[in-house]
């Protein structure tokens, strides 16, 4: 069996954002790598959306981004603007061709089905697996989304709808999400932030339609492209191995209030890369410590109040939007994080602290 230096297990966002980051700062010139991922073929299968609050290495597989964005409650409608940090989205597809090509260039670089066809035993291991059982009694971010084409121009692609609570929650939170790619064509996505017992939450193809033509008043359209996924809002309980780094979800890469992960990988990466010979000797890294605490309130809120939650995510955006986008993205600073805490309901956030 082959020897590596460097074994990734997962070759999807995680695993291919690293091993791009290695491939381009020269650090697999002289170094073996193998990247352990099951599927024959890549594909678009996902769209990543995040606010731009760092440059990142794949601006050219932006689909779009928007400076302008709502928030629809019973309460109210909220139009907000943020030159200073867009909204971005990525096609999946298009990363994953930029990365396989870049990587087909460099021999070192080497695909397996399967991690029982090498030798890692002395290999320095990152892993972007989730291999804990799933708890369905935990809380999740789980959604379905259409993209949809129109025959006419329908949507003001200038603006993007982050949160529309205007809907069914069956005591749960329950919101729809829309990215107009350009005047004829969009992204329309409902989300769950629920557990996964529930079935009656999941019937997404009903939901969406039902949105699209009564909310929406689009009764033609043709479905383009759809994906479907859960993020788990809690911390996986995976096993620490010598020598193996988790990285991606696996490694707390997902911001748990939000499920935003892309750019905290595109973080992590860099900073394997820049400290690729001292990695035993260096702390690890995370999101922060405080984001983690802040995080696990919220979800406790969340989870026994989410009859308040449309109202809490509505308050939480009468802040600057520069601030709330920094907070959502760990970046805030102590005056920001007041300025947050200070638009939440008091009584509700003290008894889940307490």
């Amino acid at each position: 069996m082959k020897e590596f230096d460097y074994v990734i297990i997962g070759g999807g966002c995680a695993g291919l954002s690293l091993a791009y980051e290695l491939e381009i700062n020269g650090k697999l010139k002289n170094k073996t790598l193998a990247i352990i991922e099951p599927r024959q073929d890549y594909k678009r299968d996902k769209t990543w959306s995040f606010w731009k609050v760092f440059n990142h290495n794949f601006e050219d597989c932006v689909i779009k981004s928007w400076n302008n964005f709502s928030i629809n409650t019973s309460n109210g409608f909220n139009e907000l603007m943020t030159k200073e940090f867009p909204y971005q989205s990525i096609d999946s597809g298009k990363f994953y061709k930029k990365i396989n090509t870049k990587l087909s260039t460099n021999s070192n670089i080497s695909f397996y089905k399967d991690l029982i066809q090498i030798d890692y035993k002395d290999s320095i291991v990152f892993n972007s697996v989730n291999d804990s059982v799933i708890d369905k009694k935990n809380l999740f971010q789980h959604f379905q989304g259409f993209e949809i084409e129109t025959e006419k121009d329908i949507f003001d692609d200038e603006i993007f709808n982050l949160m529309d609570f205007n809907c069914d929650q069956k005591g749960e939170v329950h919101f729809f999400y829309t990215l107009p790619f350009n005047k004829k064509r969009a992204l329309i996505e409902t989300t769950w932030l629920s557990n996964l017992e529930n079935q009656n939450l999941m019937d997404y193809d009903l939901q969406l339609e039902n949105y699209i033509k009564n909310k929406l008043g689009i009764k033609n359209y043709k479905i383009v492209f759809t994906e479907k996924g859960m993020i788990p809002l809690y911390t996986p309980k995976i096993k620490y191995k010598k020598n193996e780094i988790n990285i991606g979800s696996a490694g707390g890469m997902t911001r748990l209030s939000t499920g935003y992960t892309f750019l905290n990988i595109q973080e992590h990466s860099h900073y394997i890369q820049k400290n690729l010979d001292n990695l035993t000797k260096i702390e690890k890294f995370n999101i922060g410590k405080k984001y983690e605490f802040l995080d696990k309130i919220f979800l406790k809120v969340l989870k026994n109040n989410p009859k308040k939650m449309p109202n809490i995510f509505y308050k939480m955006f009468e802040c600057s939007p520069a601030t709330v986008i920094k907070f959502l993205s760990n970046k805030s600073n102590l005056i920001e994080d007041i300025n947050i805490i200070r638009k939440m309901p008091k009584l509700t956030f003290i008894k889940a602290l307490f």
